[in-house]
């Protein structure tokens, strides 16, 4: 018998047999159908203030022992579990369920009364991985393959790491399944909030939004994210990322990390993000997924409450007597192969060779903390340190006198916090790290607490007196870096500089130790894990609060599942729905847009097929019909193209020049005689040209356009936003508007644009005595935007039937919208045999009555 929890790990998208507690309703439109797409109805106005948080994480917060004389196993909290001390920044009243696994295996008939104990007494719902998909998952996926890649680590040759392997990518995914399959047992997805921390669940969201498309969800990475061209190397890339884009909110340590993370969703599936008062977001699929940018703190609390406590001031007495009359460098890092501890022991060698004054009178204290993970590297890793270590203290270590001290783990809190509390300095050196927390405990640990004065001013005077003072030694690597103002920051490749920074920290005067330690305790006293959950939890409920108003449903399979969130009143044109009304009205005007509506974007010949060609003429024939080709290409393109079709209508250069039908002229307005400016703009767009490899200019009679599509995405955008900063420059007393368009810049002159061809097409049908009476609009991109606003604004509201419709599902002006250019053929089709049964049985009617 399975656990409850590992069932159907094949089935990765079958969520048939989960099963739910009892849940509120959605709204029941049918009896018996709930319906996703009424529920802008519901009122859930309170909703976000009294939902649950849960909280999900590879470990829960407990920790295990099993007592040898019932054979039972016995759990208590674990005060240093992230998770738990992150409840201190929500409502009071907010409850937090968490889901995770626990750190030792429970017998498969143990599951059930264990999941209920820890539920019942700790709110945590454990995940019971089997062992073989957790070994695969955390010790082969996760800490072997992509917590190296994130680090900036490549798999080059078999023995710098473990390369991508397809068994331990299923593992991963079947365990990310194993953890939604649990939150969706206890989650009530009307009001509850799902917050995911770290890289151990990156698909895990694509589950969830399978499940529950309006489920409120943010993910948090603790880890670094890597630029796009470490993270391009990953064979899953789009999957992680797609997944990671089924979140509402989703929060990064820095802006190096965000900014990596948003270079890669634009240059691998093509997504701009836009700023707007602060907030940063990812418009996908008609969703904005929030970006959150900001550090996490520690618990302020715990370590002022274990800096307080009498087993703390024991051992600062005992670590006082044994460095009587020494300088203690201390570091705190874990065993892996990127916290450069064997860097750190080199430059503290090389300061001891150097400064012959500091033998015997500086020691660095190395706490070791247990690895996370093992196999080789962890080894390697312990063998290097071990050895430099030994090479340092055979060569100074004299009388007693070891330079360089290990410590052990594990080693608890109430040690650690000693140990700070009596350092001269602290050395962080990670050759790259998420964040690291070790400056902040380190700082609030030296900051002013009586109990811990009293004790130093019997055993060491000199250390009371520099209660307030402390020195950072922190690598540019690391997360918390940049928070760090008042830090020495080192680059630790550079084993001269860290240690120029050793001895800068150990003679450094007295008054501006204190000055950099009220700097960084001002910002991490202010900055504290509540502060930070507090902060998250509010964007979240921000990003999540205009769930209920849009129509969802999804599309795609397996991790290249999405959410479509629409507005209620934005729905897919029905081809039944618009032909009914076609054929009810009697003066119709079509205007459709060429590139990317009847002509798809990605091909490289643009010339219209025979099928549009037939569907355009057998439309334009209908004497019921105006037709109209309104574009932003040029008249010398458009007129060749279309000289079949007689009776269409021609509007080139989002319309400069009209042209009515095939045997008539080309007219152009007023706006476009002078194109004085050109001699301006020309230049300039030059170049930029020259410098942008992959740009383009496109020369128009009246406009001029510059292409960046086939440049690099960043390097395109950049170019961009200054090619049009320039123009609006040298521009700016010239008749015309620079505008930014799709990867184009583009100059036209002022009073043309798609909107105003509508206002002729009306009017002149209008004084022509035929007012149209049905207007149908297609359109793909922003150009298209000034007809359905000039339609719906003042066109609309004198017309029967509207029909303003966008390419593609995103926000619009349009009500309507049509998936691709594949979809908009097939609806003209429907126009075209419409028209063609009505031309058919008037002549059959005319040749009964002749």
């Amino acid at each position: 018998m399975s656990s409850i929890s590992s069932f159907n790990l094949l089935n990765l998208d079958d969520y048939s047999c989960v099963i739910d507690r009892p849940r509120i309703p959605r709204i029941m439109t049918v009896p018996g159908i709930i319906s996703d797409f009424d529920q802008p109805e519901i009122h859930h106005s309170n909703c976000h203030n009294s939902g649950r948080r849960i909280i999900v994480s590879n470990q829960l917060p407990v920790k295990a022992q099993l007592d040898p004389d019932t054979d039972k196993w016995v759990f208590e909290s674990d005060p240093d579990s992230l998770v738990l001390q992150l409840k201190s920044g929500l409502r009071p009243e907010t409850e937090c369920v968490y889901v995770g696994s626990l750190p030792v295996e429970i017998n498969l008939s143990d599951q059930e009364e264990v999941g209920q104990m820890l539920l019942d007494k700790f709110n945590c719902v454990p995940t019971f991985l089997p062992l073989d998909v957790l070994n695969k998952f955390y010790h082969g996926f996760c800490k072997h393959y992509l917590w190296p890649l994130f680090h900036y680590m490549l798999p080059v040759t078999r023995k710098q790491g473990v390369r991508f392997d397809r068994a331990l990518w299923k593992a991963y995914v079947s365990a990310n399944k194993i953890f939604a399959d649990k939150v969706m047992e206890v989650i009530n997805p009307d009001e509850d909030y799902v917050w995911i921390h770290d890289y151990h669940l990156m698909v895990m969201p694509t589950f969830l939004r399978k499940r529950f498309h309006r489920i409120r969800v943010g993910f948090f990475l603790h880890s670094p994210f890597p630029s796009s061209e470490i993270y391009r190397t990953l064979p899953v890339r789009d999957e992680v990322l797609r997944a990671l884009l089924n979140c509402d909110l989703i929060g990064f340590h820095t802006f190096d990390y965000a900014r990596h993370f948003l270079s890669c969703c634009s240059r691998m599936l093509g997504l701009d993000y836009k700023s707007k008062r602060g907030y940063i977001g990812l418009e996908y699929y008609g969703r904005t997924v929030s970006i959150k940018i900001l550090p996490v703190g520690i618990d302020m609390g715990q370590i002022e409450s274990v800096k307080s406590s009498s087993e703390t001031a024991a051992k600062v007495r005992e670590l006082s007597r044994r460095y009587e009359g020494k300088k203690v460098v201390l570091g705190v890092d874990d065993m892996d192969m990127f916290k450069g501890v064997s860097l750190k022991f080199q430059a503290f060698g090389k300061l001891l060779d150097e400064y012959p004054v500091l033998r015997g009178l500086v020691v660095l204290v190395q706490i070791l903390n247990p690895a996370r993970s093992r196999g080789q590297d962890v080894l390697e890793v312990e063998s290097e340190m071990q050895t430099v270590a030994s090479e340092v203290n055979r060569k100074f270590a004299k009388n007693g006198y070891e330079p360089i001290v290990f410590v052990t783990g594990p080693v608890s809190t109430h040690d650690k916090v000693a140990y700070y509390s009596i350092a001269e300095c602290v050395v962080v050196n990670a050759v790259r790290d998420g964040m690291n927390l070790v400056p902040y405990k380190y700082t609030v640990s030296r900051q002013s607490n009586r109990d811990l004065d009293e004790v130093l001013l019997m055993n060491k005077p000199e250390e009371a007196r520099k209660a307030k003072k402390s020195v950072i030694i922190v690598s540019e690597f690391i997360g918390c870096s940049p928070s760090l103002s008042g830090a020495i920051r080192v680059n630790p490749w550079n084993i001269e500089s860290v240690t120029e920074a050793m001895y800068l920290a150990i003679t450094m005067p007295e008054r501006e130790k204190e000055m950099r330690h009220e700097k960084h305790y001002k910002y991490v006293s202010s900055h504290d894990v509540a502060y930070w959950a507090k902060s998250f939890d509010q964007d979240l409920e921000r990003a999540c609060k205009e769930h209920f108003h849009k129509r969802c449903w999804g599309v795609g399979f397996g991790l290249n599942f999405r959410v479509v969130a629409l507005g209620p009143n934005f729905r897919k044109l029905s081809v039944e729905h618009i032909v009914s009304s076609y054929n009810k009205t009697n003066s119709r005007l079509i205007l459709l847009d060429y590139d990317g509506t009847v002509m798809p974007r990605g091909l490289v010949d643009k010339t219209p097929s025979k099928e549009v060609i037939s569907i355009l003429n057998n439309l334009s024939n209908d004497p019921k019909n105006v037709v109209f080709i309104v574009s932003g290409r040029g008249k010398d393109s458009l007129g060749p193209w279309f000289d079949s079709c007689k009776k269409l209508g021609l509007s080139a250069e989002h319309g400069c020049f009209t042209r009515w039908n095939g045997d008539s002229g080309w007219e152009s307005c007023a706006a476009t005689v002078d194109v004085g400016w050109k001699k301006v703009a020309l230049p300039v767009m030059e170049h930029y040209t020259e410098a942008t490899d992959g740009s383009f200019i496109e020369p128009k009679e009246s406009a001029l356009v510059w292409h960046h599509a086939e440049a690099d995405p960043d390097f395109g955008t950049w170019q961009a936003k200054e090619l049009l900063d320039h123009l609006e420059s040298v521009l700016a007393n010239e008749p015309v508007i620079v505008k930014r368009g799709q990867q184009i810049v583009e100059v036209n002159p002022q009073g043309v644009s798609k909107g105003v061809v509508v206002d002729r097409l009306v009017t002149t049908m209008q004084s022509n005595g035929r007012p149209p009476d049905f207007v149908l609009c297609i359109g793909d991109d922003q150009s298209d935007e000034d007809m359905f606003e000039k339609i719906s604004s003042s066109v609309g509201s004198g017309i029967a039937e509207v029909f303003a419709c966008t390419v593609g599902q995103k926000p619009s002006m349009a009500k309507y919208y049509l998936d691709d250019t594949v979809d908009v053929i097939k609806m003209l089709h429907g126009l075209e045999a419409a028209s063609t049964h009505v031309t058919r049985n008037t002549a059959f009617h005319v040749e009964m009555q002749t």
